[in-house]
């Protein structure tokens, strides 16, 4: 996997990594997410051409180095980490295309189809560099996509509680991290704010019942299952296990908004240590916590505030302390290592 120069060039003209906690571009629809800044490119304001794009324009996600964790964001960026989500997406959403699993959102991760015009006083080119993803238009289907291979999370507390997850039935005496019998479609409601909701499939089915029902539900999951598998597969040959994994996706549109094509495609980021559960293959243990690649380091630290009574999990996060920084970054940074070819 290549990764992108970590060097970018700042709106003085002076060669810098820099850090990206928001962007303000002047384009059309901005809004934003957990961790990116999106925005629409229409097709007559591309500053350089792409194909397969006439009369529809496209989507241009800005990675930023914003982290949450229990759906909040956090007020301490994590300088770098959205050129290494930005890498490692990039890489697996090209994987999973070349594999033919699936087609994908992504058209190019090039900066310069962004016009100068859209740069901004607090936001110039520096900041785009090795963060944007320039992606088809979609309609995005309004489920959460999650596939979980081990048990861990609120797949653990599910089944503690009920001997299921998502009402998929579990053998009894699991351990906390082991390994299912197979993988598992737990699918989830899409919150704009707070919690997402692991729902079960036929429920699923309901959220879309306007784009397909349960028929494009049965496609999401056989789609997300294979993808998973697969992914899991070449992952474990470079020592990571993927645990569980969260994928969206969409049907692309037009210009006006209208869908073209009623065969998903995978849109957003995909797996990467933001959406998925990434574990050293020879530290693994059931029956207790695993070490990390993922922000799962962040959230241990801010679960030992919530224990100590110093956070309560809602807005305003509290400041991460540099060492949880460094080691956030230290964690991805090993990942996108061990994932390279």
């Amino acid at each position: 996997m290549k990764t992108p120069s970590t060097d970018s060039i700042s709106p003085t003209g002076d060669q810098a990594p820099l850090t990206s906690f928001e962007t303000a571009l002047t384009l059309p629809n901005p809004r934003k997410g957990k961790v990116r800044d999106i925005y629409t490119i229409p097709e007559h304001m591309m500053q350089s051409g792409t194909e397969g794009l006439a009369g529809s324009g496209a989507l241009v996600m800005i990675a930023s180095d914003r982290i949450s964790a229990f759906d909040v964001v956090l007020p301490t960026a994590i300088p770098g980490k959205g050129r290494m989500l930005t890498s490692i997406a990039t890489f697996w959403l090209k994987w999973i295309d070349k594999q033919g699993i699936c087609k994908t959102h992504l058209i190019s991760t090039d900066d310069s189809i962004i016009p100068d015009a859209a740069l901004t006083e607090t936001t110039g080119r520096g900041h785009l560099k090795g963060r944007t993803t320039i992606g088809r238009l979609c309609k995005v289907i309004p489920v959460e996509c999650v596939v979980r291979g081990y048990l861990e999370g609120s797949g653990l507390k599910d089944y503690q509680a009920t001997g299921s997850v998502c009402g998929v039935k579990l053998p009894e005496g699991l351990q906390q991290c082991d390994k299912l019998p197979q993988p598992i479609f737990t699918p989830a409601t899409k919150a704009e704010e707070g919690h997402d909701e692991n729902i079960p499939f036929e429920e699923a089915g309901e959220h879309v019942k306007d784009l397909g029902g349960m028929d494009l539900m049965t496609k999401l999951r056989d789609l997300s299952i294979e993808i998973y598998t697969r992914a899991s597969e070449y992952a474990l040959e470079r020592g990571i296990i993927l645990a569980d994994t969260k994928f969206e996706f969409g049907l692309p549109i037009d210009g006006e908004g209208n869908i073209i094509d009623y065969e998903p495609i995978l849109i957003d980021e995909a797996l990467t240590p933001d959406s998925s559960r990434f574990w050293p293959a020879d530290d693994y243990q059931p029956g207790r916590a695993q070490a990390s690649f993922d922000k799962q380091f962040v959230r241990e630290y801010l679960q030992s505030l919530v224990d100590s009574g110093k956070w309560d999990k809602t807005d305003p996060g509290p400041v991460l302390p540099d060492e949880v920084i460094q080691g956030t970054l230290a964690r991805y940074e090993q990942a996108r290592a061990m994932l390279a070819d």
